[in-house]
């Protein structure tokens, strides 16, 4: 709304004039406010923007009480939009103030200098996609092959990870746990449906409110009002990596998945292929530190970055039983014609695609305009050494359960009964240490082992957060990973990521600099 507001009174300008706004501060640096950062820099003689900070989800360092001046979550800034015939040339200039002054130093600061005259202003030049902020982002890397087609790139079509909107009814590390939970909520759909049905005042109709039953979503109302009976479907309850090396259950079901995008072409129901090896990286937009995962699991939407996106090997027809290769004929025939070599394979192009993306190199040089937009790949100098490296990071990602673990050293606590059971692990202050249970303590972690991350957490980390068992409040629903048929499991896990995370950094390291212009 309040960009409609933006729009709504430049519209009511007549000649010169200024509009003023406290707002939310989103629109100065996101993507999808390209548009209109464009059309401000373009319509207004000069805009002036004081930044006051405060975007709790963008650091979740800050606190909105402490340090937004609204005591809210998103940021909040003040803006000047001036039309003047006086003005030979338009100009937008920024100022902002500490990310970490509390609310009470923004508001002295805001007295002192009255007028926004007093504030010194950075004068912006904003780049050719009506870029402000973004500093960093590298002139050039619009050049690269993208990753998905537009109309070419390397990959012809890619999607969305899935995005259930019901987690916690939907995922599940035990499949007795997802019939149990989703037939309870088929329940009460198909109940509402049938009252929907019988209901004369339809746009009165009162939904079941009850957390414990029902986990509403737009598709999922949008199906009860088309009348569409709800049932189990044994066969829609198949395997998600649905966080880095952590593997569940997920009902994926077109009327209780709310957005499935194109995985069911990725990951059919019919037989899929175990070689359809699949991309994740970041949306457009993602706020972490870039990374990237390759899969052959369903991948949750959430699954480590932000608006996680799949590029697979294969895509499949609607039968499941056809498919073709995902890597477009466009994307090999320009890389036989940059190296002049007409051995190179989809696959090589795949594998190496995958080490580029993880190159130090290439993170550091392109970390601004990798959260802007999907990425771009440069060819590689050494494509087969590149295609060898990719191909190794997969089979280590891949079948990460099937590594070898690393030794740590077990600690068993005296006077405590033993139990391999796992209720919520910790790590000691220096990380070298790991809690497994109040029976069990897991020492000698090397360090190193935490520099291999994935979005926020290293990839140990994330077997730390997500194996512990947890109670949805809301639903009452508990997601319990301990699995009776195989104790060990999770400890051999953890010893598995350990040697997964240190392999993958020796890998990397040994891969040839991209020679990239200074």
């Amino acid at each position: 709304m309040y960009v409609r507001a933006f729009r709504w009174a430049a519209d009511r300008l007549e000649g010169d004039g200024v509009v003023a706004f406290v707002t939310n501060n989103g629109f100065l640096s996101k993507r999808v406010f390209d548009g209109m950062r464009r059309c401000l820099a373009e319509e207004f003689s000069r805009v002036v923007v004081l930044d006051l900070g405060g975007d709790v989800r963008d650091n979740p360092k800050l606190s909105g009480t402490t340090h937004n001046v609204f005591g809210i979550q998103p940021g909040v800034s003040i803006t000047f939009l001036i039309k003047s015939g006086a003005h030979s040339h338009n100009s937008v200039e920024y100022a902002r103030v500490d990310e970490y002054w509390r609310k009470e130093q923004k508001f002295g600061f805001l007295n002192e200098r009255s007028s926004i005259g007093k504030v010194d202003l950075e004068s912006i030049t904003p780049t050719e996609d009506a870029t402000w902020l973004d500093k960093g982002a590298v002139i050039g890397y619009g050049d690269y092959i993208p990753l998905s087609a537009d109309p070419n790139g390397i990959f012809a079509t890619h999607s969305m990870g899935a995005n259930t909107n019901r987690d916690r009814w939907t995922v599940s590390f035990h499949s007795e746990d997802i019939r149990c939970n989703v037939e309870r909520l088929l329940a009460t759909y198909n109940a509402d449906r049938l009252r929907y049905v019988e209901t004369r005042e339809k746009k009165n109709f009162s939904w079941t409110n009850d957390k414990s039953k029902i986990k509403w979503s737009s598709s999922l109302k949008a199906y009860l009002r088309q009348n569409i009976e709800g049932e189990f479907v044994e066969q829609d309850v198949r395997f998600t990596s649905h966080r880095p090396f952590v593997t569940e259950f997920i009902y994926f079901n077109k009327l209780l998945t709310h957005r499935r995008g194109k995985l069911p072409r990725f990951f059919p129901l019919v037989s899929c292929d175990p070689e359809n090896l699949t991309l994740c990286v970041p949306g457009p937009g993602n706020r972490k530190d870039f990374g990237v995962l390759a899969v052959a699991r369903i991948p949750s939407l959430d699954f480590a970055f932000e608006k996680t996106q799949c590029f697979p090997f294969f895509t499949y027809d609607k039968s499941g039983e056809k498919h073709r290769e995902n890597v477009t004929n466009w994307a090999l025939a320009e890389f036989r014609t940059h190296y002049a070599d007409n051995t190179i394979t989809k696959w090589d192009i795949f594998h190496a695609t995958y080490a580029v993306l993880h190159h130090p190199e290439y993170r550091t040089r392109y970390a601004a305009n990798l959260k802007r937009e999907l990425p771009r790949i440069p060819f590689p100098p050494e494509l087969p050494t590149f295609a060898a490296a990719g191909k190794r990071l997969m089979e280590l990602h891949i079948d990460y359960e099937q590594q070898p673990e690393y030794p740590l050293e077990e600690i068993e606590q005296p006077g405590k009964p033993w139990t391999l059971r796992v209720e919520k692990m910790s790590l000691s202050k220096d990380k070298t240490e790991l809690r497994y249970n109040e029976a069990l303590t897991l020492r000698g972690i090397p360090p190193t082992a935490f520099d291999y991350r994935l979005g926020n957490r290293s990839a140990l980390e994330w077997i730390i957060d997500q194996y512990r068992v947890s109670t949805d409040p809301r639903s009452s629903i508990t997601n319990d990973p301990n699995r009776e048929e195989d104790e060990r499991y999770i400890l051999r896990l953890i010893g598995q990521v350990i040697t997964v995370s240190l392999e993958t950094q020796k890998i990397i390291a040994t891969l040839p600099s991209l020679n990239f212009p200074a």
